[in-house]
């Protein structure tokens, strides 16, 4: 009897091992159903990262078709392949030979999330920038809806105000970025000058001089510069000074004068020497 009795423990003992195991925290066999959406999510991770290597890098957007669903609607309802092709096709024309490095591809269910940042330099205009020949590094964050292995849509947050500060477009500190009233009370110190063709390079230098010094002075905001010819050959030159007040461009004006007697410039005596002609104002904008 203790013979049986040893027996049955044995085979009692084999046959509950995987519920004590799986008690204690032992290995257990997945469903089918979880191995599945395993599957799915790699296959969906896959999809995403064919996009930005094999489409978006070398950029072959006539293959978008392999990636994006018919069924897509992008942010601004654009459809398909070609409604996405429309936002990346004026990157890759203004940023050419640009390149997306992911950084970081997360799947859950039928999402994918992905991090990324791309570099290139702006060789064309984009959008209303004219191109500036600027290197720029920009990262963004994505999360793509999949049906069947395709895109079906996306939402998108990317580092705007990162991208237009390093083309120049925005300041660094952007709480320089004078409020409403305070551009009200701003001037613009106009200058148009009418150079003949001997004169322009003399002229050129003066002015660059000129610009450099009240870019050091209390109360200056910018300067510009435009230039054209005209058929006799003669440059016209407009120059534009923004000072944030009357009172803080007429201490620049003073010290301008200071500027000048030190460096023993007369800009009448050079002017007239020149045969140069020129026309001064001062100018507030008018607001919208």
């Amino acid at each position: 009897m203790r013979t049986v009795h040893n027996r049955l423990l044995s085979i009692m003992t084999v046959l509950l091992m995987p519920a004590a195991m799986f008690a204690q925290g032992g290995h257990s066999v997945s469903s089918p159903s979880k191995n599945k959406d395993h599957m799915n999510i790699a296959h969906n991770k896959e999809v995403i990262r064919r996009l930005y290597e094999e489409s978006l890098n070398k950029a072959k957007l006539d293959i978008l078709h392999e990636f994006v669903s018919e069924d897509y609607t992008g942010p601004r309802g654009e459809k398909g392949p070609a409604g996405f092709a429309s936002n990346i096709a004026p990157l890759i024309k203004a940023f050419p030979g640009i390149k997306w490095t992911i950084t970081e591809l997360v799947g859950e269910g039928d999402k994918v999330m992905i991090n990324w940042k791309w570099e290139g330099t702006h060789q064309e205009q984009y959008l209303h920038i004219p191109a500036t020949h600027i290197k720029v590094v920009n990262t963004a964050l994505a999360v793509y809806d999949l049906k069947d292995g395709k895109i079906i849509g996306a939402r998108l947050q990317t580092d705007r105000l990162g991208f237009l500060q390093q083309l120049n477009m925005l300041p660094q500190d952007v709480t320089r970025i004078p409020a409403k009233e305070t551009r009200q009370a701003q001037v613009r110190f106009i200058d148009k000058f009418v150079i003949p063709t001997a004169a322009r390079e003399e002229f050129m230098k003066r002015t660059q001089i000129n610009r450099e010094f009240i870019k050091k002075l209390p109360g200056f905001i910018e300067d510009e510069m435009y230039i054209s010819t005209d058929a006799d050959g003669n440059t016209h030159c407009v120059t534009v000074a923004v000072w944030e007040n009357e009172e803080a461009l007429q201490k620049a004006k003073e010290k301008v004068q200071e500027f000048y007697r030190e460096d023993g410039f007369n800009p009448a005596e050079m002017l007239k020497r020149l045969h140069i002609t020129m026309d001064r104002g001062v100018y507030s904008k008018i607001e919208e």
